[in-house]
């Protein structure tokens, strides 16, 4: 039950990001490298008082595949970040929040292809039902264009599901490199990889409120979130976290409602609602969703 719980309050916990991201007044790229500095000082930490605690244990040498795994991985998961956080700029956040949990339905599709998983005919059902809930939630009928439709941001979202489909299949292959350890490589990555990229002019205007929404995101969001994640998962049954993941979008979807006062039209709810339908099927589920999810840094 306390695995249960913990693994539930980090998923409630990252259902609030989008409002979060919204009040730290900082861009995408800018925010991304936020997190990924604060998650590497904190996980880092905690992963160093670890290997000090169990230094005196046998060690298992690791193969070198196994990082080059995790820093590619860490590639895709800081450009998955980069883009869902993008598309939370220009649409509202259960728009980029229903659309970026199409990420399992893309790793059955891709997974079919790489690893030559056959998938089933109800398989295909539900990625129709997937993909048709995510046109309507999008705002397809909104438009009479597909570049009207294309414009308002569903690309960045695409995108982000895509990579974040991405890092899970490439994670696939990381068996023996500790998730913890796997994370610190990612996220440090992903400072070295944005800190060029980052302008620090964006820094300047921030009031104490976004700092503190700023700070929250990175120590909070991203490095207890993963702590409470990585110290509960290995507990769980597969089907225990197939519905738990579900409290993420539900968390973002009514605090979107509620708080942002964002109001979904009758095809857009019906949208939400099929692509829930869609993404609670997957044939896979017992085999692979713990390492989907393991790979989810994107919690």
């Amino acid at each position: 039950m306390y695995a249960k719980l913990k693994f539930a309050i980090s998923m409630a916990i990252f259902g609030s990001v989008g409002l979060f991201s919204e009040k730290t007044g900082l861009y995408s790229i800018e925010l991304v490298f936020v997190r990924c500095l604060c998650a590497s000082i904190l996980l880092g930490t905690i992963w160093g008082i670890s290997t000090l605690k169990t230094k005196q244990q046998r060690k298992i040498p690791i193969p070198r595949r196994e990082y080059l795994l995790a820093l590619l991985c860490g590639v895709f998961l800081i450009v998955n970040w980069v883009f869902f956080f993008r598309s939370l700029e220009v649409m509202p956040i259960t728009v980029a929040v229903s659309i970026y949990h199409l990420a399992p339905v893309i790793v059955l599709l891709v997974g079919s292809v790489i690893f030559k998983e056959k998938i089933t005919k109800m398989g295909l059902i539900f990625f129709f039902v997937c993909f048709l809930g995510t046109l309507l939630v999008g705002g397809i009928h909104q438009h009479t264009t597909m570049a009207g439709f294309l414009s308002t941001g569903v690309l960045w979202a695409f995108a982000a599901a895509f990579f974040y489909a991405l890092t899970s299949i490439t994670g696939k292959g990381i068996q023996m490199l500790s998730p913890l350890l796997t994370t610190v490589i990612q996220t440090s990555l992903g400072v070295l990889l944005l800190m060029p990229l980052v302008d620090w002019s964006n820094f300047n205007h921030l009031t104490v409120e976004n700092w503190f929404y700023i700070l929250v995101t990175g120590f909070i969001h991203t490095g207890f979130v993963f702590y409470l994640f990585f110290s509960s998962l290995r507990e769980l049954k597969s089907q225990t976290i197939a519905i738990l993941v579900f409290v993420d979008p539900v968390i973002a979807i009514l605090l979107d409602v509620t708080i942002l006062n964002y109001r979904p039209d009758v095809y857009q709810l019906l949208g939400v609602f099929l692509v829930f339908v869609g993404i609670s099927y997957s044939p896979k589920k017992e085999i692979g969703l713990k390492k989907i999810v393991h790979t989810n840094s994107a919690v």
